[in-house]
């Protein structure tokens, strides 16, 4: 909606404001847009990425991507790489030396056992097209080559001044939040003066995009994700872009020995990337380079008043493993339910302190998880320090990190505050805090997954004629909230696949209860029978969703 203000200039309304257009700010919109929430999103480029990186999207960001409606076209845009698993580590791709460091990324196909998605390897220069073509048919606002220029805050809203790039026009924003998205030097969490925790600057690279129409050759069928060479006098990360011509290639850079970026010449790029690979003569054309950091950092607190920082803004991690971009993405899911059930009246303002609860312990073992990562796969231009060294292989695989982790305090009831956010295993068994059992439902003859109950409402499972069910209703009519119930069973609303035992899947008896939130974590759970279901469910309700 626009209005004028009281010197003529243009006011723009909004209830979200999103300042950056990535992966995270347009996943922002995305989940919004699919809960409802009109918003705008500004962006000071001109288009979505153009350099291929931040390609693993891990199990939990494609269960997102799969219930917001846009699995199918991710995965369509990420075809080309659809046969591409391992990590392997080498000395140079000629001759057999090396090895695998992961030979595939679900060996044995184990990950259907805990989700109905898998993990999908989609450049973000891919990905974002996606995402920003599916948030405007959802009706969002996304403004590219639109500059933030300064925003301020009040007790009712905020108000920022944007210009277009292309005219110079200069549009005043007034929104009730702002969500900045604008990456790890974002000015929105510099304007509000928070800082940082963690070890800071790790290593620093030279992402080189070049064409090789021999390197195929070289390669083979050694179908890597990235492939670590490790040549002495050469080392970096070999990517491949189509598995044909087009790679990507990444090279220490080291700015803290006076190192500068212009040393690194196309012939220079070029003659690093051929002796890293082993080929003296291999056809290498350098197409585009970009310096990045890798750093751990994670920001001291994630919100101030009605601005929340999402993504690089509140926090940098190394790139092994791909956990920032993912991290990135499910704060933005975790964001967006909370800021629709406020806009939408059915939760109180004190939802939103949920957020940095949630998130930022998340961010700060995740971080910590991805240095030892680093270490594991021996990045090139990474030296760590000796106790992230030493912490190094003990932590066991990603899956507990991409999917097992979990919200000891915050927005759920009954979660053990000593639960560590990070588990060393994965056991997704309707703890308080975890994301919600998968389990394969038969719901009027479709098959559904138990993830896909969870987006736009709370969801109470019970079994069959339980009087959680009618409790729930009452609930749902008498606050009201979106609070939608489900009998699981034979003879249900929802029969589970081969006779599973959907209370035992969850930890409570055939009389019990547990409340999912829209993002598909446990809120709650009662173990078997109340005295008076209905009086506990709204209590239940009310607590969690910050209305008493």
């Amino acid at each position: 909606m626009n209005r004028s203000g009281t010197t003529g200039e243009a006011v723009h309304r909004t209830p979200v404001l999103i300042v950056g257009g990535s992966l995270v700010g347009l996943s922002t919109s995305l989940f919004l847009g699919r809960l409802g929430v009109p918003h705008t999103l500004v962006e000071r480029h001109a288009s979505t990425s153009i350099h291929p990186r931040g390609r693993g999207n891990n199990v939990r960001t494609m269960e997102l991507f799969r219930t917001a409606g846009v699995q199918r076209r991710i995965v369509e845009a990420a075809s080309v790489l659809k046969d591409n698993h391992g990590i392997l580590q080498t000395p140079s791709l000629v001759g057999d030396a090396g090895e695998w460091l992961l030979r595939t990324i679900d060996p044995g196909g184990g990950l259907a056992r805990f989700s109905p998605a898998g993990w999908c390897l989609c450049s973000q220069n891919d990905l974002e097209p996606v995402l920003l073509r599916s948030a405007r048919e959802l009706g969002g606002d996304l403004r590219y080559n639109t500059e933030m220029m300064s925003f301020d805050q009040d007790g009712d809203g905020v108000t920022a001044r944007v210009k277009s790039r292309e005219t110079g026009e200069h549009t005043t924003i007034r929104a009730d939040y702002l969500v900045a998205a604008d990456g790890p030097r974002s000015p929105v969490r510099e304007r509000l003066g928070i800082g940082h925790n963690g070890p800071g600057d790790l290593f620093h690279n030279v992402s080189v995009t070049f064409t090789s129409r021999g390197l195929a050759s070289v390669v083979g069928d050694r179908r890597f994700i990235v492939c670590y060479l490790t040549s002495p006098d050469a080392d970096g990360a070999l990517l491949p872009v189509d598995n044909r011509e087009n790679w990507v290639f990444h090279a220490p850079w080291h700015p803290e020995h006076g190192e500068t970026l212009e040393e690194f010449t196309d012939e220079r790029l070029a003659a690093h990337i051929r002796r890293a690979v082993g080929v003296p003569d291999l056809d290498v054309t350098v197409t585009g380079r970009a310096a990045w950091h890798a750093a751990e950092r994670v920001a001291q607190r994630y919100a101030e008043g009605r601005v929340f920082l999402a993504g690089d803004s509140a926090h940098e991690m190394s790139p092994t493993g791909a956990f920032g971009s993912n991290t990135g993405i499910q704060d933005a899911h975790n964001l967006a339910w909370k800021l629709a059930a406020v806009l939408g009246g059915w939760a109180g303002p004190g939802l939103l302190d949920s957020y940095d609860a949630e998130r930022r312990p998340v961010a700060e073992a995740t971080s910590a998880r991805a240095s030892s990562r680093s270490v594991e796969h021996s990045h090139p231009g990474y030296t760590p320090d000796a106790e992230t060294a030493a912490l190094a292989g003990r932590k066991g695989g990603v899956l507990n990190v991409a999917l097992g982790y979990r919200y000891p305090r915050g927005a759920v009831l009954g979660a053990d505050p000593a639960t560590p956010v990070v588990p060393e295993g994965l056991a997704l068994n309707g703890e308080p805090g975890s994301r919600a059992p998968h389990l394969w439902l038969d719901r009027a003859g479709a098959r559904v997954s138990t993830l896909d109950l969870y987006e736009r409402s709370l969801v109470l499972l019970a079994s069959p004629h339980s009087p959680w069910l009618a409790a729930a209703a009452e609930v749902a009519s008498a606050l009201p909230v979106p609070l939608d119930a489900y009998g699981v069973g034979e003879g249900a609303d929802l029969v589970p696949e081969n006779g599973a035992d959907w209370a035992a899947a969850h930890g409570v008896t055939p009389d019990g209860a547990v409340l999912v939130r829209p993002d598909g974590f446990v809120a709650w759970r009662h173990e078997g029978r109340a005295a008076d279901p209905a009086r506990t469910l709204r209590d239940t309700v009310a607590t969690l969703l910050s209305r008493t």
